[in-house]
Formats: structure tokens, C-alpha cells, sequence
């Protein structure tokens, strides 16, 4: 039987070049009923980026606004420019049974956490070594060897956090990691307070034992 649920917040986080982005285009490709958190951002709107799809692009006084009035989940200042995750967005998904994927660091998770934890389950992906870590951003080609020299410096702090996370995958092989947090995430999805109706439906068996 399919009840009525509240959605999922699943947060995916990783080092850069650890696997993040790959598991989530799998993911996306292989689950229809999970979308991607859309942030807020002061940062100016490029050609190719569609307003509400993208970003939501905002002017400085309107993010700082919605900051100081808490209408923002979790927020950060980037490169002289504002992100954020709107709270009324968020809520109108969840309450529909909509599961929303989030790509945030470790500070955005734990601001999450303070604000809705219940609606959160949480998985920071590792790579099987440093090695392979620095071999995948060499392959990828887009960065110059000072920043894949920054990114490794940076992997080693976002590596200490690891513990705050509920899951911790080893990306070694995609289709297995991409397997590991489809597994989580159905979980997530039957958890017994996110379903909805279901006390009417016990009840409405235990009044089919009175009535035999």
C-alpha cells in the first residue's frame, strides 16, 4: 500500500573529485521522484542559467532581508556572493512528498541540522584513496595543477567532518555507491514518522479484529 509521506531531505556531500556529482546524475537519471534544492544567490545571472531552475538570483538587500527574517535554511557568503536555500520552498516540496537532493558543504549540513533534522538523512561520500582522489581531478581536466593542489589542501579539512554525517560511502565503483544511497534514501522513505495516515490504518485493523 502507498500512504501519503513527507518528503526527504537527502544531503550528499565529498571532497571535490570524490564522486559527488556523479552519483547525483545517476541518481537523478534512475529516480523521477527526487529533485535538486534550488539556492537563492545575489551572484548575477549568466546567459545560459534559467531563473527558478538554476538559481534564484536576488539583489543584496533582498538576501540579506530574507536572511535576517529567517527565511533561509542555511546560507553562505562565496566569492563576495550570497547562497542560500529559501525555507518556503523547501517546506512547499516536503509537505507534497516531494524528496529534495542537497549539494552543500559541511557548514550549510549543519546549519540545516539546527532548523530541520527530522526531515534530514545525510551521506558524505569518500574516495577509496588520495591517489585516486587526485588521479579523478587530473582527469577531468578543468582545473589548473595549483587548484588541484588547493582542492586536495581542502579535502583534508572537509575530510575531518565525516563523522557528522549519518552514512559514509567509499566511492570506489558508481553504479555500487549510486546503489548505496538509493538503498539509504528508500529507508529514509519508510520511516514511520514521515508516513502519513498510518495511525488510521492501524486502527482501522485492530477494529477488524473486534469485528470478527
Amino acid at each position: 500500500m502507498n500512504f501519503p509521506r513527507r518528503g526527504v531531505m537527502l544531503v550528499l556531500a565529498s571532497p571535490s573529485g570524490a564522486g559527488k556529482s556523479s552519483i547525483t546524475r545517476t541518481l537523478f537519471g534512475q529516480d523521477p521522484h527526487i529533485g535538486l534544492s534550488v539556492s537563492v544567490t545575489t551572484r548575477a545571472r549568466r546567459t545560459d542559467e534559467v531563473e527558478g531552475k538554476h538559481y534564484y538570483f536576488v539583489d543584496v538587500p533582498t538576501f540579506e532581508r530574507m536572511r535576517d527574517e529567517g527565511e533561509l535554511l542555511e546560507w553562505a557568503r562565496v566569492h563576495d556572493n550570497y547562497y542560500g536555500t529559501p525555507r518556503a520552498k523547501v517546506e512547499e516540496q516536503l509537505a507534497a512528498g516531494n524528496d529534495i537532493l542537497f549539494d552543500i558543504d559541511y557548514q550549510g549540513t549543519l546549519q540545516l541540522y539546527e532548523k530541520c533534522r527530522q526531515d534530514m538523512v545525510t551521506v558524505f561520500i569518500l574516495p577509496p584513496s588520495i591517489k585516486e582522489l587526485r588521479s579523478r581531478l587530473e582527469r577531468r581536466a578543468q582545473d589548473s595543477k595549483g587548484t588541484i593542489e588547493k582542492r586536495l589542501k581542502n579535502a583534508r579539512v572537509e575530510m575531518q567532518h565525516y563523522f557528522e554525517y549519518d552514512y559514509v560511502i567509499v566511492n570506489e565503483d558508481l553504479e555500487d555507491s549510486t546503489q548505496k544511497v538509493r538503498t539509504i534514501l528508500a529507508a529514509a522513505r519508510l520511516r514511520r514518522d514521515r508516513i502519513s495516515q498510518l495511525d488510521n490504518f492501524v486502527k482501522d485493523l485492530q477494529s477488524q479484529i473486534d469485528s470478527i
